[in-house]
């Protein structure tokens, strides 16, 4: 007689109530202690002998455990881009860990469901946080909370005895070693249940869409079809499958037809290829395993399977699998947004062809509020977390004013887990109006203002908010305040940017500082990022920079990297006039429709953004450039600009707002606003010195920073070098001054008065 040991992992949760993991499989048990654990193990490894001939092996000879300390900064990840938090978090990694039989090393993580060969112990460490940190980097910060709220893991043994001439099976089908290729490149979907619950705070449960699951079940088991769901983002893609993934497999087990679905994302097939022809043997290795196991491939985000492998789509993976989809030799699923399924059929129309499609619609307003019902029932009966009824409506209401290109079900759920989220960070119970702003707010910058109805927009605030930040331009003033008002009233058209508008003057005149002020009004109450995206549009001048900025096949280009990463922001397009003409050709459908389609039907979505361009055209034909005012030449612009631009590009702005030459008031308006910035430096709040400066300097400062040429832009350099660098000297030579008032004059020079004390000119030495 031989025997087994299988690797018992166990927590004790409460003083009668012990969880175990019967480490490399699905099963788990929650019993009063260690020995009720075991024993139903036991029964369980007893009566699969039974019913099959055979016992599921373990590898590993001596299982040992460790607990590996990683440091993880938690980051909330979606298609609007990624909220990390401000702290990391030590996050404790479970490995069990042995010899096997076969000379080598076997090392499992259970609580993430991942396990790894190994061949030299010394690298089992650095093999374990390699392994952790690619999954906690994927992982939500609800998830990796659960996992540690976990007690401290222990380790047991259980021991069966068998006879040596008996074969062993895993999970149904044998020689699970030898399937290398899904073993490195997928995973094997449904996850064990017990171990999901405890990452995932809500279910994958494709409520209202029960018929679709329907549908792709008998597609998938009755013509054993290829199956590819097509809606828009968030509609629901995916857990329709995961549903009807579960479905089939509870069905395949009692009528013991043993289907097994494989999930792959499609970079992995061709990452690890070294040389020519090697990422095709990789899919004929995948075909033949998944035949072994009656497999189904599950892809992730199909239309890559397009753009991985060769230069195109015509010698891509995809199209290198056309022909084992023809013979019935792999059956695939997957999903697709309408936008990727036409690029597909464009670029592929074979493979497309390959499957059968299963189209989901919009779901109706009633369908929407029974799943937001049945999501509060669910937090509250699971998750001990209240979701207040109001929540829900305002969830509904901003979701569908703020995200109007992204679908229901899933905008909700995804904002409500962060919801959840942040519950469990704050170890309270209840999610209610103020929570749910909170959240909105720090997804999007958006102000509280826009959020609710029943504040009411103070418009003296509002003008003094922009009359504070943009000195000396009434006219923009007006325009950005006039922006605010119809996005408050909720009169912009939802299916274009907020405002797409030309900033046209003379250089160093405040177009810069308009954009931000627009951009900290709108979108800086939440974003950690800077809510401006400023792109320097000199920097493509020549139609082959075109890729650069948009992108181009495979490649993601500047412009729409940033915007992916920040939907809500101010996009500036500096002296935009110097780009290239096609660059304008691509923006045609940005400023007219709100979004971006690349050739792969990929969307990225700017009807949260402010499109802000700058340019100088027309300032050359002016007469002169120094204090005065020059209304008369606003001609001379409108003409520079419309003779610059296309009249369907021109068309699709929606207007122009001149900056005029400043007044010599404006300049010293600006010198104040540039030392009271000052003020606020680390080293002088540190030590809690308080700058006065007198109007005698301030006056030398506007004259000496002011430039006809290049306006109020030099002021900064001016300040910097003739205030801020004596200031910084004369603080290192005292390095002992404290709280005390320090008083800037000029007199042939820049000095000082500290407290009643008389210094020299900055630089020298005290008496």
């Amino acid at each position: 007689m031989d025997k087994i040991n299988y690797p018992l992992l166990y927590f004790e949760m409460q003083a009668d109530m012990v969880l175990g993991l019967l480490v490399g499989t699905e099963y788990e048990v929650i019993d009063r202690d260690v020995r009720a654990v075991k024993t139903t193990l036991t029964r369980h490894l007893q009566k699969h002998y039974k019913k099959y001939n055979n016992y599921i092996p373990a590898n590993i000879i001596e299982p040992r455990l460790k607990v590996v300390k990683l440091s993880v900064k938690p980051s909330f990840s979606d298609q609007w881009g990624s909220y990390p938090l401000s702290h990391s978090v030590q996050v404790p990694v479970v490995a069990i860990y042995g010899e096997t039989a076969y000379n080598d090393y076997e090392c499992f993580l259970p609580l993430v469901n991942r396990r790894f060969y190994y061949y030299d112990p010394d690298q089992l460490d650095t093999l374990i946080q390699h392994f952790a940190t690619g999954i906690f980097n994927q992982m939500q910060p609800d998830e990796i909370y659960s996992l540690l709220q976990l007690p401290q893991p222990q380790l047991d043994i259980i021991e069966l005895k068998i006879k040596s001439d008996r074969t062993y099976e895993w999970d149904g089908f044998f020689a699970r070693r030898e399937l290398k290729t899904l073993d490195s490149l997928t995973e094997r979907y449904p996850f064990s249940k017990g171990i999901r619950r405890r990452l995932s705070p809500l279910p994958d449960a494709a409520w209202e869409l029960e018929n679709k699951v329907s549908e792709v079940i008998d597609k998938v088991i009755s013509t054993r079809s290829n199956v590819l769901i097509i809606g828009n983002q968030s509609i629901g893609k995916s857990a329709i499958f995961k549903q009807a993934i579960r479905k089939i497999t509870t069905r395949s087990k009692e009528q013991q037809f043993d289907y097994s679905f494989w999930r792959i994302v499609p970079q992995r097939i061709t990452a690890s290829a070294k040389y020519l022809g090697e990422w095709e043997q990789t899919c004929e290795n995948l075909v033949e395993e998944l035949a072994v196991v009656n497999g189904i491939l599950w892809v992730e985000n199909l239309i890559q399977l397009l753009q991985s492998g060769g230069q195109g789509p015509e010698d891509s993976v995809a199209a290198f699998l056309i022909a084992f989809m023809q013979q019935g030799k792999l059956q695939m699923i997957g999903e697709a947004t309408p936008q990727e399924l036409e690029s597909m059929r464009r670029l592929l129309p074979g493979f497309v062809a390959c499957f059968q499609i299963v189209y989901v619609d919009e779901l109706p307003e009633k369908s929407i509020q029974n799943i937001l019902d049945r999501l509060a029932e669910y937090s509250q009966q699971n998750l001990k977390i209240t979701i207040e009824k109001e929540v829900l409506r305002l969830t509904y209401r901003l979701l569908l004013r703020y995200y109007p290109y992204e679908s229901f079900p899933g905008k909700s759920i995804k904002f409500l887990g962060r919801c959840i989220n942040e519950i469990q960070i704050r170890e309270e119970d209840r999610i209610n109006r103020k929570i749910a702003i909170e959240t909105f707010i720090e997804q999007t910058g958006l102000p509280e203002l826009f959020l609710r109805d029943d504040l009411i927009l103070d418009q003296v605030e509002l003008r003094q908010f922009f009359e504070s930040r943009i000195i000396g331009q009434p006219e923009a003033v007006k325009r950005m305040s006039d922006i605010v008002k119809i996005f408050k009233a909720g009169l912009n058209n939802p299916y274009k940017p907020i405002t797409t508008l030309i900033f046209a003057g003379p250089t160093g005149v405040g177009k810069t500082a308009c954009a931000k002020a627009l951009a900290d009004y709108f979108f800086g109450k939440g974003q950690k990022q800077s809510p401006l995206i400023r792109i320097d549009m000199s920097e493509f001048q020549h139609p082959g920079q075109l890729s650069r900025f948009i992108g181009q096949g495979r490649e993601v280009g500047q412009l729409v990297k940033d915007i992916r990463e920040r939907p809500f922001s101010v996009l500036l397009l500096d002296e935009v006039e110097k780009a290239d003409p096609s660059v304008f050709d691509a923006l045609l459908t940005v400023l007219d429709e709100g979004i971006l389609v690349d050739a792969y039907g990929r969307v990225t979505n700017f009807r949260n953004t402010i499109i802000i361009m700058t340019s100088n055209l027309g300032a050359s034909n002016r007469q002169s450039l120094g204090f005065r005012n020059t209304s008369g030449e606003d001609t001379a612009y409108f003409s520079a600009i419309q003779q610059h631009f296309r009249p369907e590009f021109f068309n699709r702005i929606d207007g122009v707002v001149l900056f005029k030459p400043l007044e010599k008031e404006d300049i010293l308006q600006i010198t104040h606003k540039e030392l009271d910035e000052l003020k606020k430096r680390e080293g002088f709040v540190k030590r809690n010195l308080s700058l006065h400066f007198t109007e005698k300097i301030i006056q030398k400062l506007a004259e000496t920073g002011f430039d006809e040429r290049y306006g109020a832009r030099p002021l900064q350099r001016t300040i910097e070098q003739n205030v801020t660098n004596p200031l910084a000297n004369w603080l290192l030579e005292h390095p002992s001054i404290e709280n005390q008032k320090l008083f800037i004059d000029y007199d042939n020079g820049i000095r000082i008065r500290l407290g009643d004390k008389e210094t020299r000119r900055l630089g020298e030495q005290d008496n």
